[in-house]
């Protein structure tokens, strides 16, 4: 199926801006908001958009004088600074093909990552939070240049003349992402600015992010995540303030948090957590008063989050859905009704085909199946052409690999990974029934199951578990009592339980469960 956009949309959608190219749309921003600050990192550091254009046409040709231009494969390894903004806009205005790398990738990700790309240059941090990232650089076996980018790196440049638009209709290859497969090797996901621009608009549009004149919008996670860049566009199709974190955490981000009246809180279920736990810990107080959504994706999320939100931190969360390589599948929006946000994942995305495929067919409304895409938000492919054969039908729809089911109301429910299923004794079970279930027991902060090798059962079903109080965990009796009295088949209970200070965790905030099940196999 395919979702048109509502006439409410619509009149939303007539004031963003709009372009073929990531750059065009920032000049177009420029011009039209040249005085208004875009930019704030945690430090307090305010950027307008002039300012903005100026640091980017600096950098644009510092970069030039080290030999980087239009179809250049640059990698970037940089955490969310505003120079990482500046090197991403300046490397698309060169029309270089860029490849942002999660800063907290080390040596094995940052090597696969390189030989993935083929990228030639390598623009790092220098030495960031205790990692010589330089180093690191110089031991990639293909030998990319390694440059370092700090806040001298571009001083004294002289200014490159802006073009008077950026050519191009956008369609190329202009960007690889990498996902965090759950073999651990990342692998390298082509984007065009199309792709990316479609997507973010999208996901404005249906978020209605902007839609007030208060608007501010946090970046706590790594700018070099496919978040990231989609962050950025849609900050400067709307025009409203981002404030950028290089390294979030709690209680030490909070002060910008509060400082800049952050109103819209991106991120995922990690994200959400950290803020409950937080607010928690401060009975009485209201944590974030300017707070008004959390919204963000990248992992399943437990129904029982909507409500604390809602109660704990007078915030509507609103989890979207997607992934690499389609960024934006379904997003929710301030209007859906509360059962809508506390049980799905919002709605498929304007323009986007979307279909639940089971059995060689589209499954009817409420029918279990793949979750499968088709349209402008979709990957160009892979870097490694071989994962094209398998990842795309012969009729371009795009296996995704999730299980869902769409509702009656085209409201989209995940249900989990197609391969993420432990058998035990030939029973079939879902992770993610679990996990939601466990999730609202009062004794747990966040769950994690996983099947693990067992010679009797095939599989056993073993439950990680962080507390809410590291005080009090809550025992195995405990658990599987709650997940009785919610009605599931004994056969489903968990026979091990584990627990953790924190979930170990790829990419933006996937829960790693390759590395659960290797720890705990035994």
């Amino acid at each position: 199926m395919t979702i048109e956009t509502t006439d409410h949309e619509d009149t939303f959608a007539a004031g963003l801006l709009q372009a073929d190219t990531l750059s065009e749309l920032f000049l177009l921003r420029a011009e039209r908001s040249a005085d208004e600050v875009g930019l704030i990192d945690e430090r307090g550091r305010a950027v307008t958009f002039a300012q903005l254009r100026e640091h980017t046409a600096r950098m644009a040709a510092a970069l030039t004088a080290r030999g980087i231009g239009k179809g250049s494969r640059v990698a970037w390894q940089l955490p969310t600074q505003l120079n990482a903004v500046v090197v991403c806009l300046a490397l698309s205005r060169l029309g270089a093909i860029q490849a942002p790398i999660i800063a907290q990738y080390r040596q094995r990700e940052l090597d696969a990552s390189i030989a993935d790309s083929q990228a030639t240059f390598l623009l790092v941090p220098g030495v960031w939070r205790g990692v010589d990232h330089v180093e690191m650089g110089r031991a990639v076996p293909t030998a990319p240049e390694v440059i370092v980018i700090d806040d001298a790196f571009a001083e004294s440049a002289p200014a490159l003349p802006e073009p008077p638009r950026p050519g191009g209709d956008g369609t190329e290859v202009a960007w690889v992402f990498f996902t965090s497969g759950s073999s651990g090797t990342p692998k390298g996901v082509l984007h065009s600015d199309r792709t990316l621009l479609v997507s973010a608009r999208a996901m404005v549009i249906r978020g209605r992010a902007g839609e007030d004149a208060d608007e501010v919008v946090a970046m706590p996670f790594p700018i070099a995540h496919i978040g990231g860049p989609l962050q950025l566009m849609s900050v400067l199709m709307h025009g409203r303030k981002i404030v950028l974190f290089e390294a979030f955490a709690l209680p030490g981000s909070l002060d910008a948090l509060r400082t800049h009246a952050v109103t819209m809180f991106g991120g995922g279920p990690a994200f959400y957590q950290a803020l409950l736990a937080e607010q928690r810990r401060r009975p009485g107080e209201i944590l974030l008063p300017a707070l008004r959504k959390l919204t963000g994706g990248g992992a399943p999320c437990p129904p029982n989050l909507f409500a604390e939100v809602r109660d704990e931190l007078s915030a509507k969360l609103m989890h979207s859905y997607g992934m690499t390589e389609c960024p934006m599948v379904c997003v929710s929006s301030p209007s859906d009704t509360d059962e809508q946000l506390t049980n799905t994942e919002g709605r498929p995305v304007p323009g986007l085909e979307v279909r639940i495929w089971a059995d060689d067919a589209i499954a009817p409304a409420g029918v279990p199946g793949e979750v499968q895409v088709r349209g402008a938000q979709t990957c160009l492919g892979y870097a490694n052409e071989e994962h094209n054969a398998t990842a795309f039908t012969a009729d371009g729809w795009f296996h995704t690999g999730d299980r869902a089911h769409m509702r009656a109301d085209g409201y989209v429910e995940v249900t989990g990974r197609i391969k993420d299923l432990i058998i035990r004794k030939g029973e079939k079970i879902a992770p993610q029934e679990l996990e939601q279930l466990l999730a609202a027991h009062p004794a747990v902060a966040e769950v994690a199951v996983v099947g693990l090798p067992d010679r009797e059962r095939g599989e056993r079903v073993c439950a990680v578990i962080v507390p809410r109080d590291d005080a009090a965990p809550p025992a195995l009796p405990d658990l599987t009592d709650h997940l009785l009295r919610a009605e599931v088949m004994r056969q489903k209970l968990p026979e091990q339980l584990e627990i953790v200070a924190e979930l170990p965790r790829r990419g933006l905030s996937k829960v790693d469960k390759v590395r659960l099940r290797e720890q705990y196999t035994r």
